[in-house]
């Protein structure tokens, strides 16, 4: 049996190997280092498997959010709502823009933002709201845009980690996660399921306005070169990881494909734990398990956690403390602002190994030694 990782991308390299050596040698020839064609041919053909009118490729996906929010021309004091169960780039750059973060509950079966728990945070100074699709699933979209519309507020979805995800109205009318707020944005991480082989990320939206924006922001604020309307920023996506991206977007489905069978699997072998909760699927959403997220009683998580890493079956907890306890946001809350379900699920969640390369053998055993230590209780 293989070392079991987290995510193994050397392996899923290795099956793409001719493919991706290829396109990287090519744009090297080409000496088209920077936005060369090749950044025109992926941005079009991932425009085209999210049936979006734009893609707008940057540095990375924190760089994506940032220049996100700067499209909007939102000014300092404005208010941004997101949840407070996430990464942490998502409210840092609404603090880094002078602009305050307002940090949420979310779904204790989803994790992610719902309407109603959005709407009690609305004020005057709500400007935008930021739901974040997180593990792999969609926040419930068609709430959040209704409430959106009322309000007069903008949406930028945070779709880091649910790229290839489908959303369903309830008109039947189908979309990608990213494309149904004002903006999506994405990250090209190397261990996202659309990775590359450094940084990258890309901002998403239908609107021509915006997205003109959006590009002149992302090159030093200018449309024509040395002429700078606005403060903008230096952000680019390479041609070279634009051209591991264009091959890796062919395999993205059967990725999906894959971590989808790996999580049946998970449920199925875990559903009958009492101590556990397997990950709930949001109803009208796919999902794409960017992570196998489980909950697991408190007083139990450490004991596990350890008895998994003795076993040599990496474990991670993806989100330890909430965004309103961090240090860099103190000046956003009181100093005894509590959430019960954010602090419930940062004392239960932890994430197991599911990636596109484990081998069924390395499944069975990180199955038949979680199933031990319950058998031992």
């Amino acid at each position: 049996m293989k070392n079991i990782q987290m995510v193994d991308l050397k392996g899923q390299y290795n099956k793409i190997k001719n493919q991706i050596d290829t396109a990287v040698i090519q744009t090297i020839e080409s000496t088209s280092f920077i936005n060369g064609p090749i950044i025109k041919e992926f941005t079009s053909s991932l425009e085209k498997y999210l049936d979006v009118k734009h893609v707008v490729p940057c540095a990375n996906g924190t760089d994506a959010l940032q220049i996100a929010l700067m499209a909007l021309s939102l000014k300092p004091g404005d208010e941004v709502i997101c949840p407070s169960f996430t990464y942490v780039a998502t409210a840092e750059v609404i603090s880094l823009l002078g602009l305050s973060p307002v940090m949420t509950d979310v779904d204790p079966d989803t994790f992610n933002i719902t309407a109603d728990i959005i709407r009690p945070h609305i004020t005057s100074k709500t400007k935008a709201i930021v739901p974040v699709h997180l593990y792999g699933q969609s926040s419930d979209m068609e709430g959040i845009m209704d409430l959106a519309k009322e309000f007069g507020l903008y949406v930028i979805e945070d779709n880091a980690q649910a790229i290839g995800a489908k959303y369903t109205f309830s008109d039947g009318t189908v979309k990608s996660t990213g494309t149904i707020g004002h903006i999506g944005i994405t990250s090209f991480f190397p261990s996202k399921n659309l990775g590359c082989y450094g940084d990258g990320g890309a901002m998403l939206t239908n609107d021509d306005e915006i997205a003109k924006n959006l590009k002149m922001i992302a090159n030093h604020g200018q449309e024509v070169k040395y002429y700078h309307k606005v403060t903008g920023c230096n952000s680019r996506l390479d041609s070279i990881q634009a051209a591991i991206l264009n091959i890796k977007l062919n395999h993205l489905d059967s990725y999906s494909f894959s971590r989808n069978k790996m999580a049946k699997n998970y449920d199925e072998s875990f559903s009958e734990i009492p101590e556990l909760s397997i990950p709930k699927r949001q109803h009208n959403s796919t999902h794409v398990f960017h992570q196998y997220t489980l909950k697991v009683k408190p007083e139990l998580r450490s004991s596990l956690i350890d008895f998994l890493k003795e076993n040599k079956i990496p474990v991670m907890i993806y989100y330890p403390v909430p965004l309103y306890k961090q240090e860099a946001f103190s000046d956003y809350v009181n100093s005894d602002f509590k959430i019960d379900n954010v602090e419930q699920l940062c004392n239960t969640v932890f994430s197991l190994p599911i990636h596109t390369e484990i081998e069924n053998s390395s499944q069975d055993f990180i199955i038949q030694k979680v199933k031990e230590f319950f058998n031992k209780l």
